[in-house]
Parts: C-alpha cells; sequence; structure tokens
C-alpha cells in the first residue's frame, strides 16, 4: 500500500509554542478501516496532534493528507469535517435540554440552523438512519430520554452516534472511556470495534487494558515524536516506553 493510500498521512510536521516544540517531525499513518490507538504521557503532543488534523492548529512545517489527494493544511476546520473527519473531545458535549433522538436530527442537518432543523421534516431515509444509529449505540430504548439525564458512559455513546450522522471516514476519539464504569468500558470497546473497517478510528487513550482490548497496533508518542510503535506486547516491552511512559 502506498502513501496515498492511507486514510491519514503526516509526515514531519512540527509545531512550537514559545519555543516549546509540541511536535517534532512527528511522523504517522492510518490505514483505511485500521483502529489505531495513540498513548503517552502528558504533554507528548496527542491533543497537538488532532488539533493539526482538524484544522485548529497550522504547524510550522511538515505535510497532512486525508485519502487520495485532501491537503489538510489548506482547508479550514469547517472543509476538513465536511471532508470526512469526525472528532470527539475526552468531555461528552450533547444538547441537554434535547432528547437523545433529536440530538442524532440535530446532527444530521450538518449546517442547518437549528430554529431550521426542529422546524424541519426529516425524510424517511433519514429517519432509518437515525434508528440505525440508535441500535449502533446501545441508546435506541432511551430515544425519547433528555440528554441530561443519560450517564456518563450513554453520553459518550451518544456523541459517537452524532459524528456517525455526518459518516466520517475518519473518526478521532479522545479518551473515550475516562470515567467509565467497568460495564460501560466494554460497552464502549465493543462499539469501537464494531465500527473499524467501515471507518478508520484513531483512539487517545492512558488506559492500558482499555488499548490492549482494542488495538492491533498502538502508536507512543514522547515530546512530539513517535518512540514506538507495533503491538501492546511490543510496545509494553519497549525500554524507551518504560522509561518515560510505563514507568515499571
Amino acid at each position: 500500500m502506498s502513501v496515498r493510500d492511507k486514510r491519514l498521512y503526516i509526515e514531519d510536521l512540527t509545531v512550537s509554542f514559545d519555543g516549546f516544540k509540541a511536535l517534532n517531525n512527528l511522523t504517522l499513518y492510518v490505514d483505511p478501516g485500521e483502529l489505531l490507538c495513540i498513548i503517552g504521557p502528558n504533554g507528548a503532543g496527542k491533543t497537538t496532534m488532532m488539533d493539526v488534523i482538524t484544522g485548529k492548529t497550522r504547524p510550522d512545517s511538515g505535510t497532512a493528507w486525508f485519502g487520495r489527494g485532501i491537503d489538510l493544511l489548506k482547508m479550514s476546520e469547517a472543509e476538513i469535517v465536511a471532508s470526512g473527519i469526525g472528532r470527539k473531545f475526552q468531555k461528552p458535549t450533547v444538547f441537554e435540554q434535547l432528547t437523545v433522538f433529536e440530538n442524532l436530527e440535530l446532527a444530521l442537518a450538518g449546517t442547518r440552523t437549528f430554529l431550521k432543523t426542529l422546524r424541519a421534516r426529516i425524510s424517511p431515509k433519514q429517519h432509518m438512519r437515525i434508528e440505525e444509529v440508535l441500535d449502533i449505540i446501545g441508546l435506541s430504548a432511551q430515544r425519547e430520554a433528555l440528554g441530561r439525564i443519560l450517564s456518563h458512559g450513554q453520553k459518550q455513546w451518544l456523541e459517537i452516534g452524532m459524528l456517525l450522522m455526518q459518516n466520517p471516514e475518519l473518526l478521532l476519539v479522545d479518551e473515550p472511556v475516562a470515567g467509565m464504569t467497568p460495564q460501560e468500558t466494554e460497552r464502549t470497546t465493543q462499539l469501537l470495534l464494531s465500527l473499524a473497517g467501515e471507518h478508520s478510528i484513531v483512539v487517545v487513550e492512558h488506559d492500558m487494558h482499555f488499548v490492549r482490548s482494542i488495538a492491533k497496533r498502538v502508536t507512543v508518542l514522547h515530546e512530539g515524536s513517535v518512540i514506538a510503535e507495533g503491538d501492546m506486547d511490543k510496545v509494553q516491552k519497549d525500554p524507551k516506553v518504560i522509561e518515560v511512559y510505563l514507568g515499571v
């Protein structure tokens, strides 16, 4: 598979803040349909990397390509979303005064205004898509529940569902199981595994047990660069990873 056949390919990205290099010649790739986990200590550059991919931060140098011929560094944040990249932040941001169904309906609207969306009638095809996503995220029974009464885990799944309404090719997911119960974590594991293949997924996470349960390939960042890559067993035995991150 050539570089341009990758879903995401970033090369030699460097980002400096007041002389501190948040990213230092960072290079990594994501295959179509792959679920890649990225780990590393605080300050390793994980959030900055996602900020660059989504257009929030512009790098000092380097390249970032999405699919065949889409130069992310020449696009606005809105254009990047429209191209097929969805990002889920660590803290869920659902509309708490709307129902689960309405949250998904609003996400389906794209660029339409809030009021227009509430007044619009969705098509049978759109209704079917919402039902499909409700089933995927396991919230069919909560369709009429207000966002504010959902558990932490349910809010996380709903936000993933809102991203799915946009049909993204690439999902960036930041610490999806932070604060979850063991049961919610297991459900999140199954959800992300079910999405891999149809979507490429990049997960940033600190929970090593969770990472082991979902990732075939793990990339470790430190001081803005990749210091190790491979399956979880290989990464956990790497002396540099043990020194700077795992601490054992």
